[in-house]
């Protein structure tokens, strides 16, 4: 009989935290969630001051039983599920299902899972936060009003399996108002003048770009305008009118949150966010690592803090030191957003001296990325700021100025470990000019001139949506995945080369909900939304309150929309083509793998075929018409219209006109497909034998 049982929520966890305690102690794993809503119906009785009627979990019951027994057996009970809400809506509902003595459990939760943070959480039980639990079960009811309530007039407008949500439906309007922005967007023309110089004393030549006049600024849009300066300028003298000499600093960024976290991952490693959380968690976890057994090497994934430990202060310190130097030590403390709820430490490695190379062979190749991401990050955190020499020049050509800007790395400090990426095409770091001084003249090599344009706002990609979500204040750190990533699948928008784009069916849903349910698809009501359940869980709401005060005004908006689109009909797009059965035009339809053709004429007709997409330029092989076609993972790949019959042209890589074909890469496509359909094949048999 164990005098103790810790229940926390995965197997992985379970075995790293076995190893802290003594033989008296029982660790098992609840396999996360164990009861929840019901997804059949509603599951919130509005009658009853919303009271959620909660069920178990189905295929839960042996594991339910299995903990009853084993909390029976135990003298004291401990829930050490993560230290989140959601980890103490876990807790509270474990609680309920065991219905042991309430002095018999109690609660425990660390951010780092290592011998000293777990002891002391044993040694320091508390009762189960209601508050925390209250602001989780807020959230899950007022999502599950929503997503129940609104979805079904997708179903009826639309199709059935759509669906609607608070916080998936915000980040698509997102998603949606940017590509229409970009669709709207009109390039303006403008001009740079760029001047190549030389220092006539060292010969070091160097590039001014054009400012102004007479000291102001000057902003150029037409060809005449750059015709009529270097006209004026191309015979000119070119004297340093002025020199500024100084020095920068570049501080580095703070330890990790969750969306920085991802936000790098995407960027520097090209992490999904749903990767990205993955291999976090089983980091956090805990890895095998030889002569230390199961180790979670970093802190708590799910943070919206940058604040560190005075003892992970003091580890780094002793790292820095001794493998850099004391002059690249700095001790750091970084301010955390008003917003954030602060309850954890910012993302860092649990051991300092466990450096990422000498765990290279026993991590995966993910978890290695990763955990040096993190690594890196932290310790880069508390190093010092690397300083530039700089130098700012001044160059005037009769009334004309230019200028020109150098800079040059004299100690590297944090950068020797780390550099933050940026969503932003990356500037080359300038170099140094040439020693300058006020009133010399320099020599005019060339006049350079160029012709852009200005460029619509960039497309969201997974990392720059999770940016914006943050600081609009839209959902949570452990929301960002789970709703990108429910958007993803829902097929509202598609992922092409990293950049979110909305499909025909996100455009549709956009629309109709943004139309009909102004008041809850906004950004500033889901952001308001979002404080309320902070201030449920600091005690300051009542969460039912909450409730009430959302569903009165809701229910009538919903009711006033099921009555307008009563006799609304979503009329289809017709195409020109022809159905072959019945001779009507087909339309444009939505499945579940996008636009399709169908003859209206359903049920009588049930005519339907893929939309074929061709591009202009021929087949490299036979001059055929080449077709795009997408792989069930939404890849794209070029195909003859005369494959497999009389030409085998197949590629990965959009054709070029007089491109010489290599028919190697048409043998590794046709490999994968065959490889993908003989898996499929092989599932069903073996599911079929298992049946018998």
């Amino acid at each position: 009989m164990a005098e103790k049982l810790i229940i926390v929520e995965s197997p992985a966890k379970a075995n790293t935290i076995k190893k802290f305690l003594g033989g008296s102690t029982k660790v098992v794993a609840s396999m996360g969630h164990i009861r929840d809503l019901p997804k059949s119906k509603l599951g919130v009785d509005v009658e009853h001051d919303f009271e959620p009627e909660y069920i178990n979990i189905r295929g839960k019951g042996d594991l339910i039983k299995s903990l009853k027994k084993d909390a029976k057996e135990a003298k004291k009970i401990y829930i050490a599920t993560d230290p989140d809400r959601e980890g103490e809506a876990i807790a509270w509902h474990l609680a309920t299902i065991l219905n042991e003595e309430k002095d018999k459990i109690t609660r425990v939760t660390f951010n780092e899972i290592t011998k000293t943070a777990v002891q002391k959480a044993i040694k320091e039980p508390r009762d189960i936060d209601n508050d925390l639990v209250d602001a989780q079960q807020a959230r899950r009811v007022l999502d599950r009003i929503v997503g129940y309530k609104m979805s079904p007039v997708l179903w009826k407008k639309v199709r059935r399996g759509l669906s609607a949500g608070r916080v998936q439906s915000v980040a698509v309007k997102l998603i949606v108002d940017r590509e229409n922005e970009i669709e709207k967007f009109i390039p303006e023309e403008y001009w740079n003048i760029y001047a190549n110089l030389e220092n006539k004393e060292s010969r070091k030549v160097f590039q001014a770009h054009f400012f102004g006049k007479n000291g102001k600024k000057i902003e150029i849009h037409k060809e005449e305008e750059v015709t009529e300066i270097i006209k004026s300028i191309e015979k000119a003298k070119y004297i340093v009118a002025d020199v500024k000499k100084g020095e920068k600093k570049r501080t580095p960024a703070p330890p990790f949150t969750t969306s920085t976290m991802q936000q790098e991952a995407s960027r520097k490693l090209g992490f999904t966010l749903k990767k990205t959380m993955s291999v976090a968690q089983g980091l956090y976890e805990g890895v095998k690592i030889p002569e230390k057994g199961t180790v979670g090497l970093i802190t708590y994934m799910r943070t919206d803090s940058t604040r560190i430990s005075e003892e992970a202060r003091k580890a780094a310190h002793e790292h820095i030191l001794k493998t850099y130097g004391e002059s690249y030590y700095e001790n750091r403390y970084y301010k955390t957003s008003k917003d954030s709820q602060d309850a954890h430490e910012g993302i860092r490695p649990t051991y300092a001296d466990i450096e990422p190379d000498s765990i290279k062979d026993v991590l995966s190749k993910d978890q290695y990325k990763l955990y040096r991401l993190i690594y890196n990050r932290f310790m880069a955190s508390q190093m010092s700021a690397a300083i530039y020499d700089t130098i700012s020049v001044n160059i005037k050509a009769n009334e004309y100025d230019f200028k020109a800007n150098g800079q040059n790395l004299k100690f590297k400090g944090f950068m020797v470990l780390y550099v933050e990426g940026t969503d932003e095409k990356e500037k080359e770091e300038e170099g140094m000019l040439p020693d300058l001084k006020v009133n010399q003249e320099v020599k005019l090599k060339k006049l350079e001139t160029k012709q852009s344009f200005t460029e619509p706002p960039p497309r969201y990609t997974e990392a720059s949506l999770v940016k914006a979500l943050e600081e609009k204040g839209i959902g949570r750190p452990s929301t960002y995945s789970p709703t990108i990533t429910t958007i993803l699948e829902r097929r509202y928008i598609e992922k092409v080369q990293k950049q979110l784009i909305p499909t025909e069916l996100g455009k549709i849903v956009n629309k109709l909900l943004t139309e009909n349910f102004t008041d809850v698809i906004n950004v500033e009501f889901t952001a308001k939304i979002e404080n309320e359940f902070d201030e449920i869980a600091e005690g300051k709401e009542e969460w039912k309150k909450m409730i009430r005060e959302f569903y009165g005004p809701f229910e009538v908006e919903i009711q006033k929309v099921e009555k307008e689109l009563e006799h609304v009909e979503l009329v289809d797009e017709v195409s020109d083509v022809q159905c072959e059965k019945c001779g009507r035009m087909m339309v444009y339809k939505f499945g579940k793998y996008g636009k399709f053709l169908a003859c209206p004429g359903y049920p009588e007709c049930k005519n339907a075929k893929p939309i074929i997409e061709t591009i202009d330029v021929p087949c490299p092989k036979c001059g055929g018409v080449v077709q795009v076609r997408k792989t069930k993972r939404r890849r794209n790949y070029y195909i003859c219209e005369n494959n497999p019959n009389s030409c085998d042209y197949i590629s990965w890589n959009k054709p070029k006109v007089g491109e010489v074909w290599n028919p190697e890469e048409a043998e590794n496509i046709k490999k994968e497909t065959t490889k993908k359909v003989r898996k499929k094949t092989k599932s069903k048999t073996s599911s079929k034998k298992t049946k018998k």
